[in-house]
């Protein structure tokens, strides 16, 4: 007998039980995007390898360790999509999308990295993100950072930490990377194997180290706060005030660096402890030189991006999602002329009742059976349909989520009963 074939390591299958808490998340997001005027881009899962190594960064670990690429059948090397703005930003160059123009666009969908998998990170995971291009000014850092905090007030999630910071602009960046190996390299010594790789490399990167015994080198490094010119200053003083002035709290992390190479000024990150190691559910900045490094025309940019996975887990957590799109109704039939006519009644309630979720029982079975798979479906009510009940145009109305007797109701009574009792 054949070995059964498995899902590949790190991707997993989201069965029916959990779907409904996704579909949750992601209408309350659509909606908050559609209020603020995003409109959704979709783009291709499969991209060519050379989009992710310029935009990305070639010394990066997305890049140098995660990406999942292989060479097509006619030579190209071809990348599974780490992550959503790369090809926003082609889409958008390619299609004229950015030309004299203002852009604010949304996407969701699965990327792909080759990490180790662990709850909260697996190789397929899902981001929902958010993009402005053509825009400047602080005023649209401040929007972006208020959408994703509406987004918690929808999904009804506390808890989350917003944590904010600025890498300045390309020259100023430069200017502290020169004092920042500077000083690491003077203490050698005291940095891990992956922190010497990264001095030589990327030594931003090493602010963000995870090793608690370099805790303390890294708190007393120099600062990119340090090395700001003023027109970076007053950027980013403008949305620690806009911040302020909306009531929403936040934590200035000089060590905030993120870990992908095409960010300038703005960072942002939304933390929680409630997940263990994968803390961040929300993170992006400002990528302002991202357009023209990809081939187009000078562009400022800014952006986000949410783990789905972790945003589900943080939901379930808190305890929500329970009896999300459970059946309003399962129709229990008796054989012959009830289940015929039971079927044509329930179409008709389909249409009269925009929203309602009924379930036709299917498959025969005696009553007791299929008293026995609606309490299972969750459904709210059983509407029962025998013979009986067929002959006097009326059909049995029975709770099954709390202690109630079953009653009858004509049939042009149902459509009144379900708009009052369920909606």
């Amino acid at each position: 007998m054949a070995k059964n074939i498995q899902a590949i390591r790190g991707m997993r299958d989201l069965l029916p039980d959990e779907s409904p808490l996704w579909q949750f998340l992601e209408g309350r997001v659509k909606d908050v995007l559609d209020r603020y005027g995003y409109r959704e881009i979709r783009t291709p899962i499969l991209e060519m390898t050379e989009l992710f190594r310029r935009s990305i960064g070639e010394v990066t670990d997305i890049v140098e360790k995660e990406m999942y690429t292989f060479q097509d059948r006619n030579g190209d090397s071809l990348t599974l999509r780490p992550e959503g703005t790369a090809g926003c930003v082609r889409a958008g160059i390619e299609k004229g999308l950015f030309h004299n123009q203002v852009q604010r666009l949304w996407y969701r969908g699965g990327m792909f990295r080759h990490e180790r998998p662990q709850k909260g990170r697996y190789r397929q995971f899902h981001q929902i993100g958010a993009e402005a291009y053509g825009l400047a000014g602080p005023d649209i850092d401040l929007e972006m950072i208020l959408i994703s905090r509406r987004f918690w007030q929808a999904l009804g999630l506390d808890g989350l930490e917003l944590q904010v910071n600025t890498l300045g602009t390309v020259a100023e960046r430069a200017l502290y990377q020169e004092r920042l190996v500077a000083y690491l390299s003077a203490h050698r010594e005291q940095l891990d194997e992956e922190s010497l790789r990264r001095l030589e490399t990327n030594p931003l990167r090493i602010l963000d180290a995870k090793n608690p015994a370099m805790k303390p080198l890294i708190d007393a490094a120099p600062t990119l706060l340090e090395h700001l010119g003023e027109a970076s200053r007053q950027h980013f003083d403008a949305i620690c005030q806009g911040l302020d002035d909306a009531g929403v709290a936040c934590n200035v992390n000089p060590r905030l660096v993120r870990g992908l190479d095409y960010y300038s000024r703005t960072v942002f990150e939304w933390v929680t402890t409630r997940l263990g190691a994968q803390g961040t559910v929300c993170a992006g900045g400002r990528y302002d030189g991202l357009v023209e490094q990809l081939g187009g025309r000078p562009t400022p940019a800014i952006g986000f991006a949410m783990g789905v996975e972790r945003l589900v887990a943080l939901l379930q957590e808190q305890g929500a999602g329970q009896g999300l799109n459970n059946p309003h109704a399962y129709l229990v039939l008796a054989a012959g002329a009830p289940q015929q006519q039971g079927m044509l009644l329930a179409e008709r309630l389909r249409d009269e009742i925009p929203g309602l979720r009924l379930i036709s029982h299917c498959g025969g079975g005696s009553f007791k059976s299929q008293f026995k798979k609606a309490d299972r479906s969750g459904a709210a009510y059983a509407l029962v349909l025998g013979e009986d009940e067929l002959a006097r145009g009326v059909a049995g109305i029975k709770p099954l989520r709390e202690q109630a007797e079953q009653r009858e109701i004509p049939f042009d009574g149902l459509k009144g009963f379900f708009l009052s009792e369920v909606f």
